[in-house]
């Protein structure tokens, strides 16, 4: 399989009406912006999209408003995670129907599988649909399940169409050796944007970035000088991106990233409870950041 993951993927957001459901028109209007600001690809139905949050018949329709509306102008990746195996295989089933290009699966994130488990789950889902797959690593919203390297190495090897990793355990160790040992079979992506450059300096190809819905070019222009070698450029554009990211403990997640695309104007609208609406010192604090990076606010 020759799908390549690279460059900057953001990890969009679902917005919602004031109804709390699915708003069609606001995917539409948030994609054109992230196209805009140049990402190489989109990622929906992931942990900043609220995927815990969606119904099947939402994510399905989500998948394909957003492959319509991509118009293959970049690559659509879906977040077809679930807590069993059977679940997981249903969704991204579902995902290739609607027409994405690749699938993104979390570990299972209330039981605690061991590593026989996890090559069986990614096995079995990657056997039987013929989907480029990203595993996804994020111990920290998993209960602390951790893929381990040999089990990723294990995985690239036995299926072609296990083509990379989304790591966002912030562990900058556990990545560097998801590169060392399958970065030669595997694009490895950074899932924490403070490390964008760390995780493209040691090899891994790009990045899945929550803040790239707020300030794609920005994320973008990390990746884009690195590219061309211009590594001082980079790393004052991930300088700039480093304290959107470091505002997440604003709120609880993911609200910060929507309530940020509110203050510019963009309808992301509310999260899905039981995740509140930002506190106004906090709204204040991130509206402070948001100037700071010289956005437009409304």
């Amino acid at each position: 399989m020759t799908f390549k993951p690279k460059g900057i993927i953001a990890a969009m957001v679902t917005p919602f009406n004031e109804r709390g459901e699915l708003n069609e028109d606001a995917v539409r209007d948030i994609i054109r912006h992230l196209l805009n600001g140049g990402v190489h690809g989109i990622f929906v139905s992931g942990s900043q999209g609220e995927f815990w949050a969606l119904e099947e018949a939402e994510k399905k329709k989500l998948f394909e408003i957003s492959v319509d509306e991509v118009d293959g102008k970049t690559a659509v990746y879906a977040g077809t995670g679930a807590e069993s195996t059977r679940e997981a295989l249903r969704l991204t089933r579902v995902a290739k129907d609607a027409g994405v290009d690749a699938a993104s699966i979390i570990t299972p994130y209330y039981i605690k599988p061991n590593d026989k488990e996890l090559i069986n789950h990614y096995s079995t889902i990657a056997g039987k649909v013929d989907l480029p797959i990203l595993v996804y690593n994020n111990p920290d919203r998993t209960s602390g399940v951790c893929i381990d390297p040999e089990v990723l190495l294990k995985l690239a090897e036995e299926h072609s169409n296990i083509v990379g990793i989304k790591d966002s355990s912030g562990d900058l160790t556990l990545t560097s050796e998801y590169i060392r040992k399958c970065g030669h079979k595997i694009s490895v992506l950074a899932g924490r944007d403070t490390l964008i450059c760390a995780t493209l300096s040691y090899g891994g190809q790009g990045s899945i970035a929550a803040t790239a819905n707020v300030v794609p070019a920005l994320a973008v222009e990390i990746y884009e000088s690195f590219i061309k070698g211009d590594y001082e450029k980079a790393m004052e554009a991930q300088y700039r991106l480093a304290p959107l990211r470091i505002a997440f403990e604003l709120g609880s997640f993911p609200v910060v990233i929507k309530e940020a695309l509110n203050m510019l104007g963009i309808k992301a609208g509310p999260c899905r409870k039981p995740v509140l609406p930002m506190d106004a010192e906090s709204r204040e604090n991130l509206r402070r950041i948001l100037l700071d990076l010289r956005l437009k606010l409304e």
